[in-house]
């Protein structure tokens, strides 16, 4: 298995959209007919027929990652118009059914289905993705790993799926719940290195657990074809603000790590079982989780590690480019996040309110 050529911490970026009806704020099977109307190859289809995926180009900095996705959203947001429909960019639809929903025609997603039933069939999520370059394949395990501890920070500053069939679930990502139910998903093993990467492929094909690379749908996983390491545990970004924001710290944490590699420093990480519990109360309280810091189990409110993070980050930030992306992060923590917004929202209007909410702040 080749590892692609791919210039360090350059930067290309997956936005997951809902189509909906604007009055209604119901998702409706029209994917195909918008992206007619978009006509840009930028824009895809994707697990449901009432979902897109708005794909960036490579970008070094990204502040231009985002800008570039500024316009896609523009573009999209004049089609839907035309054709009298919305977009929104939750972690999941607030009120929609999940056994409603048609799926796009693609063997991929049937394959799916057919293999996790309706625990495939429940994934009405939408997240963001974040492929960032890594010069050569020795190094995308340890940055893997090293990012395993850093996962809390990304799902908390993104959290925004606290509804699910129009009930509040309680978590701030519901989506990291359902994910996680698929036999490919959730966290991925802690590998040592690229070799113990490898054999663990082979073994999954040889078994039949995976056909291709595609199916592992894991929280963060290497893009061996792109030559990158793909962040996938972010929900879905509702607004501008929330899709920058969260971009910004992925792309600036991980080339972080990168230099704390080639510097030599020791890497130390936390235990599985405290990356996944740090999962856990992120996924449950989002910003207002309390997570373990260190193998001594130091607790610090995810708030906290956050600022700290977004002040630590800003030189890095400058050289990447993404020093307006990074300030959008700090004002998202400052407001509180989607999954408060929402249930604020809910508690005016219930779940109309909230989808209403969030078609608003797409266009914001």
């Amino acid at each position: 298995m080749e590892f692609a050529s791919s210039a360090r911490s350059t930067l290309g970026v997956e936005w997951e959209l809902a189509v909906v009806d604007p009055t209604t704020g119901a998702m409706v099977p029209r994917a195909k007919e918008l992206l007619a109307g978009i006509g840009d190859r930028r824009f895809d289809k994707e697990f449901l027929a009432g979902m897109i995926e708005l794909i960036t180009g490579v970008h070094r900095s990204t502040d231009d990652a985002v800008d570039e996705l500024r316009g896609m959203r523009d573009l999209a947001a004049t089609a839907a118009d035309r054709l009298g429909l919305a977009l929104i960019g939750s972690g999941t639809h607030p009120t929609c059914r999940w056994r409603e929903q048609d799926q796009a025609d693609d063997p991929r997603y049937r394959r799916v289905v057919e293999r996790s039933r309706d625990w495939g069939r429940r994934l009405v999520i939408f997240g963001v993705h974040n492929h960032v370059g890594v010069e050569h394949p020795q190094k995308v395990v340890p940055l893997l790993r090293t990012m395993l501890d850093r996962l809390p920070l990304i799902l908390a500053l993104s959290a925004s799926s606290p509804f699910w069939q129009g009930e509040d679930t309680g978590f701030a990502s519901h989506r990291t719940m359902l994910f996680q139910q698929l036999p490919t998903g959730g966290l991925p093993p802690a590998f040592v290195d690229w070799a113990e990467y490898r054999r663990a492929i082979d073994e999954m094909l040889a078994a039949g657990v995976i056909s291709d690379l595609g199916e592992l749908r894991w929280d963060l996983r290497p893009s061996p074809h792109l030559g990158t390491l793909e962040v996938r545990i972010a929900d879905g970004a509702p607004s501008i603000d929330d899709l920058a924001g969260v971009t910004a710290l992925t792309h600036c944490l991980i080339e972080e790590a990168s230099r704390a590699l080639d510097e030599g420093r020791p890497q130390l990480h936390l235990p599985s079982w405290l990356v996944r519990e740090n999962k856990w109360r992120t996924a449950r309280h989002g910003l207002d989780a309390t997570i373990i810091a260190d193998e001594e189990c130091a607790l610090q409110h995810v708030r906290d590690a956050l600022g700290e993070a977004i002040e630590r980050l800003a030189p890095i930030a400058d050289e990447l480019g993404a020093s307006r992306s990074l300030a959008a992060a700090g004002r998202v923590l400052e407001r509180g996040g989607s999954a408060a917004q929402q249930r604020a929202d809910f508690a005016r209007g219930g779940g109309d309110a909230v989808v209403q909410g969030l078609i608003e702040a797409f266009r914001a």
